[in-house]
């Protein structure tokens, strides 16, 4: 990021939403005229992160740092203004800075806001909190939520499971349970008993919620940084959008179906990432695949596939982004179109921050499920819940065409399995 090779990391977009290449002409008629039964504005996100020795800058993690920015907006043109003309004396004389020198002064006396954009979703993030310290912020952030309003929730760290699929060098301090947690435990189970069974993808789950959790710090802290799926369940009483980057994030699913009053929004990621070069695969260095989809899409295509910035010039790349771009663009008008999409994705397809990240997922499950072949497991899929109609499914052509002409336009077309156009 940031650095340059023959012009390659120049041209990456930027991650805040910028009407210039996030807003596509063709879909905008579709978006304006479109509106649900219910329609929530996105006003406030609460986004932590902590993976061991990851990188990070101050207490902000690399993947908080890419959800973050792409909570945001790029500010426009007017926003950036040449330095005024100031008296360099007091004789009067004037020397304008901004002719030669390059200058910008940004207006910081505005709160580095744009007046020509709308506000920024509020934003609280929290570095390695303990979970009662998440939890009192997200029980903050609920209390205060504006009616018809929606909350994101973004969750970036390594777990624990039931059946821990995790070495057993991890399963060290915090991977042991108190007798008191056991006991909450054996509660949740029996609660949990009444919770009608559900099914995903044709699979039964575990309507469990107190088995698997995330680590939100050093695991020698114990149960005190122990988050669990079913503590989410309360919070489920105002509109929520969760997102969950983890190697036990499958284990959410058990929220759906299980709200205390508002369907949630569920989009966890694969639990394990994908590359075809092992070296790449370094959350500590390089962030989380599945937050790096959502926020960067094309960037995170290229490091899966092992394309570097010494591989290709500005004119691929701005053809490669021009086929997301187009594809987005075709997504837009079916997901404003469909008769078939669930009112939890319908009611924030008016907010632009929201509906590109459900963009970005499409994406990002089509190109996991090609990668893969047919006959691989579940755990490398990232999962949406409730589903996206079936025309957005990784095996539909309109979604597969698009993952099949970035591969070829790449030369990367070998590293999937993609059926005959």
């Amino acid at each position: 990021m940031g650095v340059s090779v023959n012009g390659f990391a120049r041209c990456f977009m930027p991650l805040r939403y910028c009407a210039m290449f996030d807003s596509h002409a063709a879909s905008l008629p579709y978006v304006a005229r479109f509106h649900a039964k219910k329609v929530l504005k996105f006003t406030d996100a609460i986004l932590t992160s902590y993976h061991r020795n990851e990188v990070k800058f101050a207490e902000l993690t690399l993947d908080t740092y890419r959800m973050l920015q792409c909570l945001e907006w790029e500010p426009t043109g007017s926003f950036y203004q040449k330095r005024p003309v100031l008296p360099n004396d007091h004789s009067g004389a004037s020397i304008d800075h901004s002719g030669t020198s390059g200058v910008i002064d940004i207006n910081f006396v505005a709160d580095m806001t744009d007046p020509s954009l709308p506000p920024n979703p509020r934003k609280a993030v929290l570095y390695r909190p303990s979970a009662t310290h998440l939890l009192a912020v997200i029980a903050t952030v609920c209390e205060e939520l504006p009616p018809e309003s929606i909350m994101l929730l973004y969750l970036s760290s390594s777990g624990k499971a039931g059946h821990s699929n995790v070495p057993q060098g991890e399963h060290s301090g915090g991977s042991r349970k108190s007798s008191s947690n056991k006991i909450v435990s054996r509660i949740s189970q029996k609660q949990n008993s009444s919770i009608p069974e559900y099914h995903v993808n044709g699979k039964k789950e575990s309507s469990d919620c107190y088995e698997n959790y995330l680590w939100l710090g050093p695991r020698g802290n114990g149960d005190r940084n122990n988050l669990y799926p079913g503590d989410i369940l309360p919070f489920t009483r105002r509109p929520l959008f969760l997102i969950v980057d983890s190697d036990i994030s499958h284990a959410f699913k058990v929220i759906h179906g299980a709200e205390k009053g508002e369907t949630a929004a569920l989009l966890l990621s694969p639990l394990r990432p994908a590359f075809k070069d092992p070296s790449s695969a370094d959350t500590t260095q390089y962030g989380s695949q599945f937050t790096f989809f959502l926020t960067a899409p094309l960037q995170a295509f290229c490091q899966m596939v092992g394309i570097s910035s010494s591989d290709a010039n500005v004119d691929i790349y701005n053809d490669a982004e021009s086929i997301l771009s187009t594809s987005f663009s075709e997504w837009e008008v079916l997901l404003c179109t469909s008769t078939s999409l669930d009112l939890v994705w319908a009611q924030v397809l008016s907010d632009p921050f929201l509906r590109r990240v459900i963009l970005r997922f499409i994406l990002c499950r089509c190109v996991f499920f090609h990668f893969f072949p047919p006959e691989a497991s579940e755990e490398y899929l990232p999962v949406c819940l409730p589903q996206l109609p079936s025309c957005f499914s990784p095996k539909s052509d309109v979604v597969q065409s698009c993952v099949r002409r970035l591969a070829n336009h790449l030369g990367v077309a070998d590293y999937f399995h993609l059926s005959d156009a």
